[in-house]
């Protein structure tokens, strides 16, 4: 019976917690944005993300190093490309490594 009061004050020190925190009003606004909603969205999941604000970066540096990182991938392909083509060009010139051995 003591287990049983322990697990009943945990979990109601837990929703005053989500309670003070605001997590319950919130959570309950969207789930009701969700109820009034005329049509019904095909993931509700989805929906409750986008209302929770987990659709967009939370900050607002996060987009910029996005395309940053976009902008130094190409680079990097453009590289890799530029150093396979000098290869090429420098093996043309070079004699074979084992035509060097033999010298």
């Amino acid at each position: 019976m003591a287990h049983y009061k322990a697990a009943d004050w945990k979990r109601e020190q837990f929703r005053r917690y989500l309670e003070k925190s605001g997590v319950l009003d919130t959570l309950t606004k969207v789930l009701v944005a969700l109820y009034e909603e005329p049509e019904k969205p095909n993931s509700a999941l989805d929906f409750l993300k986008h209302h929770l604000g987990a659709a967009t970066p939370e900050n607002p540096e996060i987009e910029l190093l996005r395309l940053e990182l976009a902008e130094m991938e190409e680079k990097y392909e453009a590289i890799v490309e530029e150093n396979k083509k000098l290869k090429t060009k420098l093996a043309q010139y070079e004699p074979p490594q084992e035509e060097k051995r033999a010298e």
